[in-house]
């Protein structure tokens, strides 16, 4: 299963083309080579990966969210 891009393709697409990757700095690279090894993951593997990022993004919001209403009530 490839991730969908909302362009139309797939992530793995986008990846792997040497054009995409001329610009991007070496930090970028590794991110992208690890979104390029979750596309052989199974999908229960890849559905974990993401709800972990889910949590760690919905935490974060939610830490900048109450920072917010702390920092407006003072």
């Amino acid at each position: 299963m490839q991730i969908p891009l909302s362009g139309g393709g797939a992530l793995v697409e986008l990846i792997q083309s040497d054009e995409s990757m001329s610009d991007v700095n070496s930090v970028d690279k590794s991110l992208m080579e690890k979104l390029r090894l979750m596309e052989a993951l199974n999908d229960e593997e890849r559905k974990t990966i993401y709800t972990m990022l889910d949590a760690f993004i919905g935490k974060k919001k939610l830490k900048d969210a109450l920072s917010n209403v702390l920092h407006d009530v003072h």
